[in-house]
Formats: C-alpha cells, sequence, structure tokens
C-alpha cells in the first residue's frame, strides 16, 4: 500500500476533525473528501477516486447503527441500483467491505440542486409539468422492471444543470420480478420488508452528492417511507400490498405540489389529475406512472385527459385556447378578404 502525501494526510486529518467518525477507505482507492449527508442508516461521504481519478458519493453503513439486517438492506439498495440501468437512475461504480468491515458502495456524484430549490428559480407552470413528466420516466422504468421506490418526496429529486432528472434514495425499494425478469435473476432478486434494528425512528436514508437538505423522516419496521408522501396502504402498515399505485399516489402528492405556486395557476383539468393519483383506494388511482404521466401530457397539449368530465362551456374554451393560431390567422384573413372585397366594389 502506497504512503499518502503530507498535503493528503492534513486534509484527511481537517476532514476527520470537522467529520467524527470518518472511516478508513477501501483498498486505498478512495480519498474521503468530507460527509455529504446521513440517515437512518447509512452516510455518504463525497470521495475521489484514485483509480479512475474522478468523484464519487460513497455510503457506508453507519457503525453506531451496525446490525446484519441493516446491512442486508444496504446489499439490496446497492443490487437494486445495479439492475436499474436509466439516466434517471444512480449507478453504481463499486461495492464491497471497508478495512473495518463496514460494508459500502459507490456511486455516481450527482451534481445539481435539489427539486424544491430548482422550483424556486422556475416558477413557469408548464415547465415544471414537463419537468415532472421527466421525473415519471426513471420511476416507471423501475416499475416495469419490478421495482417500487416507495419513498418519492421533493429531497429524493435531484435536477441536473442540463435539466436532468434524478431519483434518489432506494434504500427501502421493494424489488418483485417483472414479467421480463429472468429466471435466473428471479431466484437472486432482493426482497424483503423487514424492520430495521438499531436504525433511528423517522429517519430516512441519505443520496448521493448531497449537502445540507434535511433528509425527511422515513420510519423503520414495517411503515416504510415519509409522512404526507405515503399512500394509506403504507401508512397502514401494510408492506406488502405496496406497489406501482403507491408511487402513484407520491407522484400525485409531488405534482401538487410542483403546481401550487406556478404561474398561472392550477385549474381543474389538473385539480382532476391530483385527485385521481391520490385516491384513496389503489384502484381508483392511475393504473400506471405511464397512465399518469400521458394525462399531464395530454394537459399539456390541451387535449382532453382522462381524469376530469369537460362541460360544453369548459371544452369549447379548452379547443378555442388549443387551435388559437390558426383560428386567429383564418379570421384575419377572412377579415382582409371582407375588406378588400368591401373597397374593391366602391
Amino acid at each position: 500500500m502506497r504512503n499518502l502525501d503530507d498535503d493528503s494526510i492534513d486534509r484527511l486529518r481537517h476532514v476527520a476533525a470537522a467529520t467524527p467518525g470518518l472511516p478508513p477507505t477501501p483498498d486505498d482507492r478512495y480519498r474521503l473528501v468530507g460527509e455529504l449527508g446521513r440517515g437512518g442508516m447509512g452516510v455518504v461521504y463525497l470521495a475521489f477516486d484514485e483509480k479512475l481519478e474522478r468523484e464519487v458519493a460513497l455510503k457506508v453503513l453507519r457503525p453506531d447503527v451496525s446490525h446484519p439486517t441493516l446491512r442486508a438492506r444496504m446489499i439490496r439498495e446497492a443490487k437494486i441500483l445495479a439492475r436499474l440501468e436509466h439516466p434517471g437512475i444512480v449507478p453504481i461504480y463499486d461495492v464491497g467491505p471497508l478495512h473495518d468491515g463496514q460494508f459500502h458502495y459507490a456511486m455516481k456524484r450527482v451534481d445539481g440542486e435539489p427539486l424544491a430549490k430548482h422550483l424556486e428559480q422556475h416558477p413557469s407552470r408548464n415547465s415544471r409539468l414537463r419537468l415532472f413528466l421527466r421525473l415519471c420516466e426513471p420511476i416507471a422504468f423501475a416499475h416495469a422492471h419490478g421495482v417500487i421506490h416507495r419513498d418519492l418526496k421533493p429531497a429524493n429529486v435531484m435536477v441536473g444543470s442540463f435539466g436532468e432528472v434524478v431519483v434518489l434514495d432506494w434504500g427501502i425499494a421493494k424489488a418483485e420480478p417483472s414479467e421480463s425478469t429472468t429466471p435466473a435473476v428471479r431466484e437472486e432478486l432482493p426482497r424483503g420488508d423487514a424492520p430495521a434494528p438499531n436504525s433511528d425512528d423517522d429517519a430516512t436514508e441519505v443520496g448521493p452528492a448531497r449537502a445540507g437538505d434535511d433528509p425527511g423522516a422515513t420510519g423503520s419496521g414495517q411503515v416504510l417511507g415519509t409522512p404526507g408522501y405515503m399512500a394509506p396502504e403504507q401508512l397502514r402498515g401494510e408492506s406488502h400490498a405496496a406497489g406501482p399505485p403507491s408511487d402513484v399516489y407520491a407522484l400525485g402528492v409531488l405534482l401538487r405540489e410542483i403546481v401550487a405556486d406556478a404561474e398561472p395557476g392550477r385549474d381543474g383539468r389538473l385539480d382532476s389529475i391530483v385527485a385521481r393519483a391520490t385516491a384513496e383506494e389503489p384502484r381508483n388511482r392511475y393504473e400506471s406512472v405511464v397512465a399518469l404521466r400521458d394525462d399531464v401530457s395530454r394537459y399539456l397539449d390541451d387535449r382532453s385527459v382522462h381524469a376530469h368530465r369537460e362541460g360544453p362551456i369548459e371544452k369549447t374554451r379548452r379547443v378555442l385556447h388549443r387551435y388559437r393560431t390558426p383560428i386567429i390567422l383564418v379570421a384575419t384573413y377572412l377579415v382582409v378578404r371582407a375588406f378588400v372585397h368591401y373597397f374593391g366594389e366602391s
């Protein structure tokens, strides 16, 4: 093992003083820079990958809550992320034990800003709705691969500098075989909703590359999720009943918050979309994230939405708004023709 130079030693000492309990790096590959955040069972550090010369986010199981069940849950999270190869889901680079035996995995450092901060700078309703469509894509992808997030909330959504949307914190995700899952993978697919012993109550997992934000509250045990975003079946502790409709519910809550202070404000069609997504009973919600996304897309295109029943006046107003440009052009043409015809005969 090579020796660290004086600058590296001084930097590590400085970081260790600012972040108590800084763990040793695995095989001297990663140089720890600082702590990005922590939750009920994990701590995420900003680290520099000496082999590939890039910054990464290193998630480590907290030593003060070490327990085989927590280790298993963290391994499940790493395996789930490794299978979900999508631009909106953080990729896993490396996994294994640290020198002290603590489990870790390395993932991409996400450059961007939390959803709430991004919305402050983008008040336009339509731009926010287009962002929501991008948010639906990684969740729909995960559902197609048998994975339910179960903890969707603003703190778990990052928006990159180029407008990309990344969904974080898959620590309490539920994985089930999908129709496209191969038999070999079905046998190895990580599952389980067992309680997390020794973890802090009401503490969520911390996602990569975020600093200074409150991770929110995720209950340990059978009630998994964040109050305010959990579907009713999750609040009742029915982890076995949590499925795609549970994520649809959370997306509906996010949609309501995204357009709450948008310019211009909501209208009846948007209210109906939110109401259907957040229905009390799962069977009354959108049947999938794709169906929710499509209804929002129809709204953006000024088409009728499936969740809303229009009256004649409302439909006329919508059609006039959707085709306002050709209507104005035709009206202008008719006025000009009438003007030419009138004065041509004079």
